[in-house]
């Protein structure tokens, strides 16, 4: 049975004072020395929520440790009281009883020979206790040092003494110095304060996230982007399609399942994307799904309305290529979860889904099997240089491609479509993994690479230059561990790391097993660089320099280590958790969430954080951002019951061919 803390600072407080008091055949006081870990110039007013070194749990040990010095202060205090009236008592019997009996000469020569002998012998230990400790001082000078009785009652007097090597470590934290205890159960209270904390910080999250739901004619059709009251609306007062999926996936882990909002806001993105969609009198495809979506008041009316943006109104009027991919997943998350097959079947979803394939799957001028794509059409929707073949759309459009091989049914022209994603997979699983992956060898082959090599035997494909592989990839790259680069077209590779197009692959098997270990391995060795102090950087490195203007056009908004440039955005911490646990790395999510629960709650939920290390909240972040806040719900869901993982992962299908990988003829 574990004891209270007070106890154990009791027994410690005591401990130190008997060490303090001499033998019993010693008279002398000897100095009172700190041990060496101790500091008694640290006070609990020192120790605050931001000391670094305390990880969790602070404010409730804090709590405990000042109720326990205050009941010791009180025992303290009671004793002292007592032993001044025995004293008192004491000295007023001795006053009496020598008025009645006296005191003979000869007790007095004796007394004086035993006070006069103890000085010698506590002299003699000093001594020897100086050539052992320079730093002792020798009390003893001959003479006792206890004065002879005067029948007053006497304040002893300790000396604390610190070598200069012991000086108080003002950074010692109040965590730091009850580890010093050592104690399983200590240990077992800091556990206990921290699953305390984290249980208070899910439960603020689901409020906060309930809070952000949007509803249409009474029913709840999706949730807003974020809650912040000091920072203008624009359009963060919209649902977004990208934004609400980890919203759904968390209301579908949630225990019991809360699957309805996720039912209303496919069936309304779905309503609107029958909507005729035009930006500046050019009409869309048919099957583009919006990007975000409001619902107004009509005052005149007194009805409701919906407006969706179909990337008319959004910054650089990009349409979002990955909305119909990600509204693919969620479907078939909600099926997974709900086993609701009358929703899947029904005409409309059917119709929509092979809407949205056939913008994908059309005949075109391409010989890769990869989806052409603007710049700004995906999470990053501004300008940062991934125009062509992004790795984060390329690993949607394949888990996407893989749910609706699952989805779809095969009447009604379903067969057919279901030949050409067959066709497609197969394709494109084999182009990803063989001239997206990077490791150390791939990395040393490039570098070596011929150029202008004209045939079908040609090593270098693409014809990319070594001279334009960037010089922070050598160092980077560990020799343990690899990833799927950014982009791969004619003459180009960006060679950046993306983690959503990373542990998309992961959960979809778009990478193999071997790559998605790799991946794995090198986020842990670079976690400085990938994690730092808030989890997790959505590109690295940052744009920076004549780089930085060139390629984002001088974006305030991306300058170096902010926003879509290398910022953190804590609500990728699902994807990790995810990516983690199915490579059999749930340490890794754990260490992450971790990592994010000393600052999310604290820091108002922000949307994302700037700095080569996430320290800092974005120069432009809205606070209570909901995908923040849905991200650590989920990732926390799958930590606690990894068997949520089954929702938003796939298992690797033996079916698809995988690429015979060989080596470069240049070498």
């Amino acid at each position: 049975m574990s004891k209270p803390l007070g106890e154990y600072l009791k027994e410690e407080k005591e401990a130190e004072e008997a060490a303090a008091r001499p033998p019993p055949s010693a008279h002398a006081t000897s100095p009172e020395i700190d041990s060496p870990g101790s500091d008694p110039s640290m006070k609990l007013s020192d120790f605050t929520a931001d000391d670094d070194s305390v990880s969790f749990g602070l404010q409730r040990l804090k709590e405990i440790a000042e109720a326990a010095e205050k009941k010791k202060k009180a025992e303290k205090n009671k004793k002292k009281k007592e032993k001044k009236k025995m004293k008192k008592l004491q000295a007023e019997k001795d006053v009496g009883s020598s008025k009645t009996e006296g005191a003979t000469p000869s007790d007095e020569d004796d007394s004086t020979k035993s006070e006069e002998g103890s000085g010698t012998c506590e002299k003699s230990e000093s001594a020897e206790l100086a050539k052992k400790d320079p730093l002792s001082p020798e009390k003893c000078t001959g003479t006792s040092a206890t004065p002879p009785s005067t029948g007053k009652a006497k304040k002893s007097v300790k000396l604390k003494l610190q070598r200069p090597d012991e000086a108080p470590k003002q950074t010692t934290s109040l965590l730091m110095s009850y580890q010093s205890m050592r104690s399983p159960e200590l240990s077992a209270l800091i556990v206990e304060s921290s699953k305390e904390s984290s249980a208070a910080m899910v439960e603020e999250a689901w409020e906060r996230l309930k809070k952000s739901y949007v509803y249409y004619r009474g029913k709840p059709v999706g949730t807003l982007a974020a809650m912040d009251p000091t920072a203008e609306a624009l359009n963060y007062n919209q649902v977004f399609v990208r934004d609400f999926v980890p919203t759904g996936l968390a209301c579908l882990m949630k225990n019991p399942a809360e699957p309805e909002i996720v039912k209303n806001f496919l069936l309304k993105t779905l309503h609107l994307q029958g909507r005729e969609k035009m930006v500046d009198n050019f009409t869309l495809g048919e099957g583009v799904l919006p990007a975000s979506f409001k619902v107004s008041n009509d005052s005149d009316r007194a009805k409701e309305t919906i407006v969706a943006d179909f990337g008319g109104s959004a910054i650089g009027r990009v349409a979002p290529v990955d909305s119909g991919f990600w509204w693919i997943i969620l479907l078939w998350s909600y099926n997974r979860c709900t086993r609701d097959h009358a929703l899947v079947e029904l005409p409309a979803v059917q119709n929509g889904m092979k809407l949205i394939l056939n913008l994908c799957l059309s005949d075109g001028f391409d010989t890769f099997p990869t989806l052409l794509c603007a710049d700004g059409c995906s999470m990053i929707d501004r300008r940062m240089g991934i125009y062509g073949y992004p790795i984060e759309i390329q690993a949607l459009f394949y888990f996407a491609l893989r749910c609706a091989m699952q989805l779809l049914k095969p009447e009604r022209g379903g067969k057919e479509f279901l030949e050409r994603i067959d066709k497609r997979i197969i394709a494109l699983s084999f182009h990803i993994q063989k001239y997206y992956w990077l490791d150390f060898t791939h990395l040393n082959n490039i570098y070596r690479y011929k150029t202008e090599e004209y045939s079908h035997t040609a090593v270098n494909k693409f014809n990319v230059m070594p001279e334009s592989i960037p010089d922070w990839v050598f160092d980077f790259m560990p020799l343990r561990g690899g990833y799927l680069i950014g982009n791969v077209s004619p003459a180009r590779m960006d060679f950046r790391w993306f983690l959503v197009g990373n542990c998309i692959a992961i959960l979809s098997c778009l990478a193999t097993p071997d790559q998605a270990i790799a991946i794995m391995d090198l986020i842990e060795e670079r976690w400085e660089d990938l994690i730092g102090e808030m989890p997790l950087k959505i590109a690295y490195p940052a744009l920076e320099g004549h780089e930085w203007r060139t390629i984002t056009g001088y974006d305030p908004k991306n300058t170096r280590w902010s926003y879509h440039n290398g910022g953190s955005w804590p609500t990728l911490l699902w994807l990790l958790a995810a990516a983690s646990i199915k490579t059999g790395r749930p340490q890794i999510a754990k260490r992450a969430i971790e990592l994010a629960e000393q600052r999310l709650s604290k820091d108002g939920w922000p949307e994302y954080y700037d700095g080569k290390t996430g320290r800092y909240i974005g120069k432009q972040a809205r606070r209570y951002q909901t995908w923040s806040i849905s991200g650590y719900l989920i990732a926390k869901k799958m930590i606690e019951n990894p068997s949520n993982l089954l929702l938003v992962s796939l298992e690797e299908d033996k079916k698809i061919a995988k690429p015979r990988l060989a080596r470069s003829a240049t070498v």
